[in-house]
């Protein structure tokens, strides 16, 4: 199974689960995995998952037709996942969901601990985690 069929869906209503999340995405061809990511303490959702689909031409059609579309009265937006470099993880487009080094990060700037944290970038980091949103300037 490639990575082409993967794809990030981001905005999610807190409430959206896995089982929502398939059944709107599935009216696009044959999905293997759909995963909602959770706080690892809490086990609420982060707004965010991914949907992995058989065929990768099945997912360009479901990102095509489902960006920018509401699912539990929240606007989704919807991205092909990139493997990140360096650490693991998956991102969408320009942030996403991290792991290791080089994951996302929240808000609007990027905290820099390796530089007398100073702030620098488009989100702020929580160390070397990643996290939603903003670009991923971790270095």
């Amino acid at each position: 199974m490639s990575d082409e069929g993967k794809l990030f869906v981001g905005g999610l209503n807190f409430d959206t689960d896995e089982q929502s999340l398939e059944e709107v995405f599935s009216k696009y061809g044959q999905i293997a995995e759909v995963k909602v990511i959770k706080d690892r303490d809490t086990m609420a959702s982060r707004g965010f998952g991914f949907i992995t689909f058989e065929n990768p031409d099945d997912a360009r059609d479901a990102l095509q037709a489902m960006n920018g579309k509401s699912i539990d009265g929240r606007q989704i937006r919807v991205d092909h996942a990139e493997k990140k470099s360096g650490g693991g993880g998956y991102g969408g487009g320009r942030g996403g969901y991290g792991r290791g080094r080089g994951g996302g990060g929240y808000g609007s700037r990027q905290y820099d601990s390796r530089a007398d944290g100073y702030y620098r970038g488009d989100s702020y980091s929580r160390g070397r985690g990643g996290g939603y949103g903003g670009r991923s300037s971790y270095q």
